[in-house]
């Protein structure tokens, strides 16, 4: 089976099986590969623990939506993005101030903000000047995101310091190329990364080593593009929260894989995104969660692969058009025809029964729903905007032309 952990894997190891924690009710939407893949790693080598969450939905190497407990490390788990996850920021701009045209028509230009030299942001934080400095700043494809946002709830119970009349930036992101260079390198040098590392190996070592670079490069990322997000908007911005997901904590009792779910820890306040057209939450960990691993979800979790979506919506152009909107009146910045497909928000399950589920465990509290106002993704220049817009739509011209026989 070589290195996969998928959905259609046949692994099984001859070691008895950790037990698994499942943070989610019936009502919550799993699918069976998810199951499946989790059950195949409960059985990897050193596994002694794992946390579920309701998010939980199949990926590369094993499920996505989970907190591992492990005597050995597994760099499988966490890929190529290491170090992903959510930022909140608040922006010193009122509510009432905002347009939201306006506004996305400034953050179209968010990835070209001068924002210094990267040399200097790396030197900062104790990274190498040139470790993957020309991607500093950036999101990313897939579901990255940054995301103009306002306050839609307040929980009355819990004091957080949220506003409802101030605007804040969600930032989705994680390692960019570096991730990639250190999964990539991982893969290369050790051919049996299924049965894990030791830590005490020179391989353990050296790839422990890179992913707390990668962590650190990741959270310093966020914070660059909300940097870049608030001088276009010609606001300042202030740091609420930085939640990995993807990531390795070392514990007293081993090493806990995040593998997308968020790694916090009591009192912290949390992200959970919702998606471009439904609202996001936060939250705030309670002291159970040293029970579930330090994990929560981090988001609502994918319902249907990209495949599957681009047989279910954005089948013509006044169908992709209608996806870049949001029931409040938000918009979404993507000028990649596929992605605006791959990222609906059909794609998602429902974030409030997510965090239904965490809230009902016991392992957060609620603190506030968060409206989706600017969702920006990809943006192309004008040129490229007006060359994309001359293309024909072909499959629609096919069935003009059938409806015309």
């Amino acid at each position: 089976m070589g290195i996969s952990l998928g959905s259609d894997s046949s692994f099984s190891p001859p070691v008895r099986p950790a037990a698994i924690t499942r943070v989610f009710s019936d009502k919550a939407w799993i699918e069976g590969a998810a199951l499946r893949q989790l059950d195949e790693m409960a059985r990897l080598p050193g596994v002694r623990e794992i946390v579920a969450f309701p998010d939980l939905h199949p990926g590369k190497y094993g499920a996505t939506g989970v907190a591992l407990l492990s005597e050995r490390l597994h760099p499988l788990l966490i890929g190529n993005d290491i170090g992903c996850g959510m930022s909140l920021f608040v922006l010193d701009l009122p509510l009432r101030k905002l347009k939201i045209e306006k506004a996305a028509a400034r953050l179209r230009d968010l990835e070209v903000q001068e924002i210094g030299a990267p040399a200097a942001h790396l030197e900062e934080v104790g990274l190498p000047v040139d470790l993957f400095s020309d991607s500093l700043g950036t999101i990313g494809g897939g579901n990255h995101f940054c995301e103009l946002q306002t306050v839609e709830s307040l929980a009355g119970s819990v004091e957080t310091g949220l506003d409802d009349q101030r605007l804040y930036l969600l930032v989705h992101s994680g390692s960019r190329g570096l991730g990639s260079a250190v999964f990539g390198e991982t893969l290369a040098a050790n051919t049996s990364l299924m049965e894990g590392i030791d830590l005490t190996s020179e391989a353990g070592q050296a790839w422990l080593a890179a992913h707390d670079r990668a962590v650190v490069w990741a959270s310093l990322n966020r914070r660059l593009v909300a940097e870049r997000a608030a001088l276009a908007l010609r606001a300042d911005v202030s740091l609420v929260a930085d939640i990995p997901h993807n990531l390795v904590r070392v514990s007293d009792r081993g090493f806990v894989h995040h593998k997308g779910a968020a790694a916090v820890r009591p009192g912290e306040l949390a992200p959970v995104a919702g998606s471009r057209a439904s609202l996001s939450h936060v939250v705030r960990a309670t002291a159970e969660v040293a029970g579930s691993l330090g994990g929560i979800s981090h988001g609502a979790g994918r319902k249907y692969d990209r495949a599957t979506m681009h047989g279910r919506v954005g089948r013509t152009r006044p169908d992709r058009e209608q996806l870049l909107r949001n029931p409040w009146g938000g918009v979404a910045i993507c000028d990649d025809r596929d992605l605006v497909v791959e990222e609906a928000a059909s794609a998602y399950k429902d974030a409030a029964h997510v965090v239904g589920d965490l809230v009902e465990a016991g392992l957060v509290e609620p603190v506030a729903t968060m409206r989706p106002l600017v969702t920006y993704k990809k943006a192309v220049d004008e040129g490229e905007a007006l060359r994309r817009s001359r293309k024909p739509d072909y499959r629609q011209e096919r069935r003009r032309r059938h409806d015309e026989r």
